[in-house]
């Protein structure tokens, strides 16, 4: 049986490691993970997901809180169109993220970040184009393009001088929304370098309805070489979702994908910006444990641990120091179900609201625990000692174990 260490991924002029790690935010999929899969050989994400928190936590900036100091005056009310982010700040919190991590970037192996086209932000088209570019300045060797068909996000930065020079790529879940994508940028003559071909077990946002069960991640991918070969394209593709051994990901590589991305088994590595007392949580999770559920704001289904905290948390909605979500209009589907709360029970010190949640504020607290379809299974990737926690494992470990096992085995710490 081969190993993934008998195949490389070529990107350009680069031969890479065929280990992708998913972007996953916030800032859980941290600038130190990435960093050590780039010095790996592989391919490390961070994720540009609430990007100002992101720098006040790693570089003490304070721009949260100046953003809700100016529009503190607005929690109240229901009406969130005048709570706007700042192009300037949304720039410099993302060349602080992106520009310091590169600086750091050793090794042979590349640093892409994560870009959902459903954090809309009030302004959807100005702050994804400010977020794409200043990435691209910041010197980021790749964009990912996530959540979201992505129709028009070539052409916010058809302009840019980094616009042919650096890797971009899309996530899809079937060879229809690609033909959407190729077909909208055609006239950009501006293919891109890699294609994400996720399936249904990823973890977070799915790019199915809740009928997810119905799909199988070989048969997409599958599908997806068989219409770029009737196309006569020649883009690599990257199979994502439920990859959980060095076998599964050597069983893509041969049928002919060019990599593979992963991200639940370095949920658990001492690198992931999750605490610690939530990754003994996903150790301890059970298949039962993990649902999709409709709670995401943005419209996806989404999976996580039923235990997330976040789940049914009826918080004021804090779009005055965050308001990711909020839509061209000003609009966030949890304001909504909130409201309805509020009004059906007026006394209420507190209300609980189970059909959406706030996931800007939850995300930020680590409250909403995102997982694969397989984090029930991390309880036997490592050691448990005699007070019943489980060994956090190194980020080196968990690569390593991908590249070079076989025969669906996985190693154990020692």
């Amino acid at each position: 049986m081969k190993r993934v260490d008998d195949f490389r991924l070529q990107l350009g002029g680069k031969e890479l490691v065929p280990i992708v790690i998913g972007g996953m935010g916030v800032d859980i999929s941290t600038a130190e993970l990435a960093l050590e899969v780039a010095r790996l050989g592989g391919i490390g994400h961070i994720s540009d997901a609430m990007v100002q928190t992101v720098s006040d936590r790693r570089f003490d900036t304070k721009f949260v809180s100046e953003k809700l100091k100016k529009y503190k005056t607005n929690a109240a009310s229901s009406d969130k169109s005048s709570v706007h982010f700042n192009l300037a700040v949304l720039e410099e919190a993302t060349r602080y993220h992106v520009g310091r991590t590169m600086e750091a970037k050793r090794g042979d192996g590349m640093i892409f970040i994560n870009c959902m086209e459903k954090l809309t932000m009030n302004a959807p088209r100005e702050t994804l184009r400010m977020r794409l570019s200043a990435a691209l300045d910041a010197g980021i060797d790749g964009i990912t393009l996530s959540a979201g068909l992505h129709l028009g996000s070539f052409a916010l930065i058809e302009d840019h001088p980094r616009f042919r020079d650096a890797k971009l790529g899309i996530i899809v879940s079937s060879p229809r929304a690609l033909a959407m994508f190729l077909r909208k940028n055609a006239r950009l003559q501006r293919l891109p370098d890699y294609i994400v071909v996720e399936g249904p077990l990823a973890g977070g946002h799915l790019g199915f309805g809740m009928d997810w069960a119905k799909y199988d991640l070989a048969t997409l991918v599958a599908e997806v070489l068989a219409y770029l070969k009737s196309e006569h394209l020649e883009i690599p593709v990257i199979a994502a979702g439920g990859i959980f051994t060095g076998s599964d990901a050597s069983a893509f590589l041969e049928q002919g994908a060019a990599a593979v991305q992963v991200a639940t088994r370095f949920t658990v590595t001492q690198e992931c910006g999750l605490p610690d007392k939530v990754k003994q949580e996903y150790f301890k999770a059970s298949e039962d444990d993990i649902e999709v559920n409709t709670i995401s704001p943005t419209g996806y289904p989404m999976r996580m641990l039923k235990g997330s905290p976040g789940i049914g948390a009826g918080i004021r909605p804090n779009c005055e120091a965050y308001g990711y979500l909020l839509d061209a209009n000003g609009r966030c589907a949890y304001i909504d179900a909130y409201n309805r709360q509020v009004e059906l029970h007026p006394d209420a010190k507190k209300v609980k609201v189970t059909e959406k949640t706030c996931l800007c504020t939850h995300m930020r607290n680590f409250d909403i625990w995102t997982c694969g379809q397989t984090a029930w299974r991390l309880k036997d990737t490592t050691r448990r000692a005699t007070d019943g926690s489980y060994r956090l494992l190194t980020a080196e470990h968990v690569f390593r174990d991908y590249q070079f096992s076989v025969n669906q085995k996985i190693a154990l710490p020692d």
